[in-house]
C-alpha cells in the first residue's frame, strides 16, 4: 500500500474508532452526561481529530445511532428472511424464528443499551434525530416482518386484515416475555426457557391469527 492509499485508510480507522468509542459512551451514559472527552479517550483518539471527523457531539450522536441501528436492522432482516423466506411448517418455521428474534445479540450489546439511553432521554433528543434512528431501524424491520407476514395470509397460511398490527402482535409474542425474564439479556438464562417461552408466544399468535 502506498503512502497515498495509507492517509485515507488511517483516517477512516479513526473514524471507525470514534463511532466505536462513541456507542460504547453513549450507551453507559447517555447523550447527556456522554462528554467529548470522555469519548476521545474511549476511542483512543485527541478531541481535535474527533471534531474534524464530526463537528459537534450532536452531529456525532446522530451518526452513531444511524450507523448501528442500520447495522442491527440488517441482522433482524436477515432473520426474517431465513425463517420466514421459505415457510414449510407454519407453527415450526415461527418458533424456530421466535427463538431466534428473542436470543440476545452480545455483538449489538452496545446497541440495545443504546436505545435504552434513547428511549429514557427522548423528550431533550432534537426529532429529527429520532426519526433518522426509527427509520434506519424499527420501522425498516417492522415493514418487512408485514410484507412477510402478508405473503403468509396471500398463501392462506394466516388471516392477515392487518399486516403492521400482526407484525408488531408477532414481534412481541415472540420475545417480550424472554426480555422482561432476562432484562433484555442481562440476567442469566437457558436455551430450554427461551424455547418454552417463545413457543407459548407463537401458539397465542397462531390462536389469532390462523384461518
Amino acid at each position: 500500500m502506498t503512502s497515498t492509499n495509507m492517509v485515507p485508510q488511517r483516517s477512516a480507522d479513526k473514524r471507525q474508532a470514534i463511532l466505536d468509542g462513541a456507542r460504547v459512551t453513549f450507551a453507559r451514559e447517555g447523550y447527556s452526561r456522554a462528554s467529548i472527552d470522555t469519548i476521545a479517550e474511549a476511542a483512543g483518539v485527541s478531541t481535535r481529530t474527533l471534531y474534524n471527523h464530526f463537528g459537534d457531539k450532536a452531529r456525532l450522536f446522530e451518526t452513531v445511532i444511524h450507523t448501528s441501528a442500520t447495522e442491527v436492522a440488517e441482522s433482524q432482516l436477515e432473520l426474517i428472511d431465513r425463517y420466514l423466506g421459505q415457510v414449510t411448517d407454519l407453527e415450526a418455521d415461527l418458533i424456530a424464528f421466535a427463538r431466534a428474534w428473542a436470543t440476545p445479540y452480545p455483538e449489538h450489546a452496545d446497541h440495545f443499551a443504546l436505545v435504552q439511553q434513547i428511549r429514557a432521554e427522548s423528550a431533550r433528543l432534537p426529532s429529527a434525530v429520532l426519526e433518522a434512528w426509527r427509520e434506519a431501524g424499527p420501522r425498516r424491520v417492522h415493514r418487512e416482518l408485514a410484507r412477510r407476514l402478508r405473503q403468509l395470509g396471500d398463501r392462506g397460511l394466516l388471516r392477515v386484515d392487518d399486516a403492521d398490527r400482526a407484525a408488531f402482535h408477532l414481534s412481541q409474542l415472540a420475545s417480550a416475555e424472554v426480555k422482561d425474564h432476562t432484562r433484555c439479556g442481562a440476567l442469566p438464562y437457558t436455551d430450554v426457557e427461551v424455547a418454552g417461552m417463545t413457543a407459548a408466544g407463537i401458539r397465542v399468535f397462531l390462536h389469532g391469527y390462523c384461518p
